[in-house]
């Protein structure tokens, strides 16, 4: 089965509010959803584009993984600590199903 990955896209409009997201995002949110999501892999971006744009990516081996876990109560727990946190910052959630990899 080909891996699954899922993508939390927030919006962080106030410039001056990214540098405290920035820290609490990855000292905190990112090692705890990826060890309550049971991911194989995790990464951030900040969009070169639109600095307000933040994207988490987290993979699993494949959808049936992915699924148990946003379908899991971490998911809310989750979901809960982020609003408490950042009740201003609007996010979309998408998941993914690799179609293709090619490596150089």
């Amino acid at each position: 089965m080909p891996a699954a990955f899922f993508v939390v896209r927030a919006t962080v409009t106030d410039p001056a509010k990214r540098a405290a997201f920035d820290t609490w995002y990855s000292r905190e949110h990112l090692p705890d959803a990826m060890k309550s999501f049971g991911a194989v892999k995790a990464w951030r971006y900040w969009s070169a584009t639109d600095p307000s744009l933040h994207e988490a990516m987290y993979q699993f081996t494949d959808q049936t993984a992915l699924d148990r876990a946003i379908e899991g109560p971490d998911m809310k727990r989750l979901v809960a600590d982020f609003n408490r946190d950042w009740p201003d910052v609007t996010r979309t959630r998408e998941v993914l199903v690799l179609a293709e990899e090619l490596v150089a």
